[in-house]
């Protein structure tokens, strides 16, 4: 037998109707090909979720296995770890056998070290890694009840931990409420619901618990309890003696829910009054730290008044770990309604004075129990708020920040703190119907004198744009909200950086230069001077074609410190777009979605990782991939109503198609975006939609057609100032312009590319200018031209951008003669077409292989190159950066067994050394998930 084997305990306390569903969990880590794995129980409220967790917990131990418990809580939901706090308690003794990092993080998480938070995925391996050394001396089960209550980051946690637990000799069993909202990711792991138990087991159960009550009001309450456990074994208490013997005693309707709570409610308030005080602090403490419970009421109650609590089976007490859990989460909840408002802030007050330096958990508290206006707890609870933002918790912000509005002494900081909160709303949690409601609110308490505070008018502003506003005025109500704020233009007023990083993107998306005059002057003014990151992307992200190359020093530091805050990650993934700078950090970029799908990340901060990498893939020519990343982004924005930000995934999809010849599909999409960007004054939205059918075009051989959409995009003779795009559409414009005969245009366009600074902003750049000019430059010049173009540093991670630049350069080479050199580019060219699947070029080089006298190749795709999963994830965490030894650490495998795969896959990917991995990786068709 399995050493997982939760074999079921003794009779005495045998589970009625479980039989069924104990054996298969029992069957499920018994099995050795899951050995290791998760399950997941779920069913509705009182079903026996955890008395099944109990029974499998006691069969565990019997068995010789170490159980590591806990229980989410309604009152801890907002406090960052406490779930992990509880279920790692046991083991705080063992926490050195860890490396000094993940020891050191791992003890910062639960509480019990100082220093700064710690990386989430840090945290999660620490985790793992702990676990795996314990269960390496004795197995382990992870029973965790409740998982939706239990906070966000503990549930990621869980999450990451679940997933890695095939091969081990740890278990995970946990149980959540039917149709619970949770934070925990469960796609992917083995599901078991519990069903109400059959009408035979439920009079079984009924008199066994209760043998006292007569047939008929026994048939009664299994009617009204409907399979329901928990109700079939406690209605009847609730019941006098006399309705116990006789069925016309009994009450007409006995709601379900309502009579249970009723009924928690009547056993509680029969408690003594030190007892329910005690249940009442565990209740809003919410970690069942018996330690804690009993400082808070130190000198009016002790553990020993547990007693009757205890003898009337509401709470369980746990000697090991000193821990208090209720029964039922429906005690926790019957004791907070049955105390008075002031026994509530007495314990919230206690609870504060306990917690010392636990500044989030002591501000809730001291929150809680304040009885009016309190402005030193409101700006607790705000400073508390700003840490659990800098954590990517925008959602637990939103709430603290709506809280210190609600204790702000002053109309005009009640204001501030919901507008903020609003702001928070809408700028990062994704839920812009209570922005809207948070927003209004700060308009009824403090009108004001007509002119709205930073945070107010930029939550305003942005749900203007995603509603059904225009940008104009979404702009003119933000500008004129800076110009008049009392700031006084402090470089660290948060909310003036805040509003002048949405004004960038509002001047982007309006498309016009002179929207960004006013920006500049705003910048001009800061004192002492603006942050690096906005004045970075004001010269990146603005007008790059001319002001990006000097900023490009600064925006390598930005990218070497970007660590982990998802609006910095974002951030600085917009500053690097038109640089071509994203790939310097895809891997942050790639753990801010993961993070996202996981459910701890901002979905605003999720939807642009979403877009950066979208857009970093279709450059590298992972089409496929560029696609489903656009396709979860519209997945996303449906979900979240974030409408505006729809047309970037229709933009990603759109010029895919056009690449690959999906010419209806790409004018569909394109269409979509024009239609939705035209009335809204979205120009910038609608400079996208011209690239991909100005591509569309060139590919069905409609030059004229190319070439108009390429000028709505850039005149001919000039890099549109302040449009950005127009960089990625040069060689469109300059490529039709030659086909139709408009040489003169041509030659204009390769100029004013050469006179602008865009060849400074990247390799690939520099590619399409020095193209531009072998386009339009005669004979032997233009061969000169195309060869510089293609000893440029790496033209084949560009594989569409340097495939079609082979193609004019074997053109050339064919009309000069050069009939062998023209098929040598040719074919190169029709190579990486066809891995591309990009049909149109597809169809004009091989035309073009043709007339050099050659036929075709029909397969001139090499065979794929395959690697085995734990190939390509060791391959992919090395062109990260990381040593042998860190990639060791994280697979849980050696150093050296790290370099043999290394030194197997070189040869796989056609490189000789690890610098080459990045690159090899990029080119590699492998169909992945990222």
């Amino acid at each position: 037998m399995n050493d997982l084997d939760p074999t079921v305990c003794p009779a005495s306390t045998r589970l009625v109707g479980r039989e069924a569903d104990l054996s298969f969990i029992q069957s499920f880590f018994a099995n050795s090909q899951v050995q290791g794995a998760a399950l997941l129980l779920s069913g509705e409220a009182g079903v026996g979720k955890s008395a099944v967790l109990d029974a499998v917990a006691t069969g565990a131990v019997h068995n010789g296995v170490r159980v590591l418990r806990a229980a989410g809580v309604q009152f801890e939901a907002d406090i960052s770890y406490a779930g992990l706090n509880q279920l790692l308690v046991p083991l705080f003794d063992y926490l050195d056998v860890l490396d000094n990092p993940h020891r050191d993080a791992l003890r910062v998480a639960v509480g019990i070290g100082s220093g700064p938070v710690p990386d989430r995925l840090l945290t999660s391996t620490a985790v793992l890694l702990l676990l795996r050394l314990i269960s390496a001396e004795t197995p382990l089960l992870i029973v965790v009840d409740d998982l939706p209550w239990l906070d966000r980051a503990t549930n990621a946690v869980l999450g990451f931990v679940a997933r890695r637990l095939v091969g081990s000799s740890i278990g995970f069993l946990a149980a959540s409420r039917e149709g619970s909202d949770s934070f925990f990711e469960s796609s992917g792991l083995t599901e078991h619901r519990l069903k109400p138990l059959d009408d035979a087991s439920s009079a079984e159960l009924l008199a066994l618990a209760h043998p006292d009550i007569s047939p008929a009001v026994r048939r009664r309450i299994a009617a009204e309890a409907r399979g329901n456990p928990l109700a079939l074994v406690e209605l009847p208490v609730a019941l006098s003696t006399e309705q116990r013997a006789t069925l016309a005693a009994v009450p007409t309707v006995l709601p379900l829910t309502d009579r249970l709570q009723s009924m928690f409610a009547s056993r509680v308030a029969a408690l003594p009054d030190r007892s329910r005080e005690l249940l009442l602090i565990a209740a809003l403490d919410g970690t069942g730290d018996l330690a804690a419970i009993e400082a808070a009421a130190a000198g009016r109650a002790g553990v020993d008044d547990l007693v009757p609590a205890e003898r009337d089976r509401l709470v369980a007490i746990s000697a090991d770990n000193r821990r208090l859990t209720f029964r039922h989460p429906l005690i926790g909840s019957a004791v907070v309604e049955l105390a008075t408002a002031s026994e509530r802030r007495r314990a919230h007050r206690a609870l504060a004075d306990v917690l010392g330096e636990q500044l989030e958990r002591r501000a809730w508290h001291l929150g809680e129990a304040a009885v009016g206006p309190d402005e030193t707890v409101a700006a607790l609870l705000e400073e508390a708020a700003r840490r659990r933002l800098r954590r990517g918790d925008a959602l637990g912000a939103v709430t603290a920040l709506t809280r210190a509005a609600g204790l702000s002494p002053t109309a005009a900081d009640e204001s501030r703190r919901l507008a903020e909160a609003a702001y928070v709303g809408v700028d990062s949690s994704g839920e812009l119907e209570d922005a809207s409601r948070l927003l209004a609110g700060a308009r009824l308490v403090h009108p004001g004198t007509g002119q709205q505070s930073l945070h107010a008018a930029a939550a305003s502003a942005f749900l203007l744009i995603n509603r059904d506003g225009d940008i104009d005025t979404a702009y003119r109500l933000l500008v004129g909200a800076i110009e008049s704020g009392d700031h006084g233009w402090d470089a660290s007023d948060d909310a003036l950086i805040e509003a002048l990083h949405l004004l960038v993107l509002l001047c982007w998306y309006g498309g016009a230069p002179e929207l960004w005059q006013p920006l500049f002057t705003f910048m001009d003014r800061l004192t002492p001077e603006p942050p690096e990151l906005l004045r970075v992307i004001s010269q990146t992200f603005g007008d790059p074609a001319r002001t990006g190359p000097p900023a490009l020093p600064r925006l390598a530091e930005l990218i070497a410190t970007v660590g982990d805050d998802p609006t910095r990650v974002v951030r600085v993934g917009t500053a690097s777009v038109f640089p071509d700078r994203l790939g310097d950090f895809r891997w942050a970029t790639r753990r801010l979605i993961e993070q996202g799908r996981a459910g701890t990340a901002p979905v605003r901060r999720h939807l642009g990782a979403l877009m950066h990498l979208g857009l970093d893939y279709y450059h590298l020519g992972r089409w496929d991939d560029a696609a489903h990343l656009a396709a979860e982004g519209l997945t996303l924005c449906t979900n979240h109503d974030y409408r505006f930000f729809a047309w970037y995934f229709h933009y990603i999809q759109a010029v895919v198609a056009a690449a690959q010849g999906d010419a209806e599909t790409a004018a569909a999409l394109t269409e979509e975006i024009v239609r939705w960007a035209t009335p809204r004054g979205a120009h910038g939205a609608r400079y996208f939609a011209c690239h991909a059918r100005a591509l569309a075009a060139l590919g069905n051989g409609d030059y004229e057609t190319a070439y108009q959409h390429a000028c709505a995009l850039s005149p001919p003779g000039t890099v549109a100032p302040y449009v950005p795009i127009a960089m990625w559409g040069t060689m469109d414009l300059v490529e039709a312009a030659v086909r139709t005969g408009r040489e003169e245009e041509a030659a204009a366009h390769a100029a004013a590319m050469r006179a602008s600074s865009m060849a400074g902003l990247s390799p690939r750049l520099e590619l399409l200018v020095l193209a531009c000019e072998a386009l339009t430059a005669p004979g032997e010049e233009s061969v000169a031209l195309f060869e510089r173009a293609l000893s440029l540093p790496g033209p084949e991670r560009w594989p569409f951008d340097a495939a079609r630049v082979r193609l004019f350069h074997g053109e050339r080479l064919r009309r000069l003669r050069a009939t062998v050199e023209a098929r040598e580019q040719l074919t190169q060219a029709l190579e990486v077409f066809q891995r591309l699947g990009a049909k149109p070029w597809v169809a004009r080089t091989a035309a073009e292989l043709r007339a050099s006298g050659l036929s075709a190749p029909t397969a001139t795709r090499p065979g794929p190159v395959t690697l085995t999963a734990q190939e390509l994830q060791i391959a992919t965490l090395a062109a990260t950066g990381l040593t042998n030894k860190q990639i060791a650490e994280r697979l849980f495998l050696s150093h050296r067994t790290i370099g043999t795969h290394l030194y197997q896959i070189y040869p796989k990917l056609g490189i000789t050394s690890r610098a080459a991995l990045r690159d090899a990786l990029s080119d590699l068709d492998l169909d992945r998930e990222d």
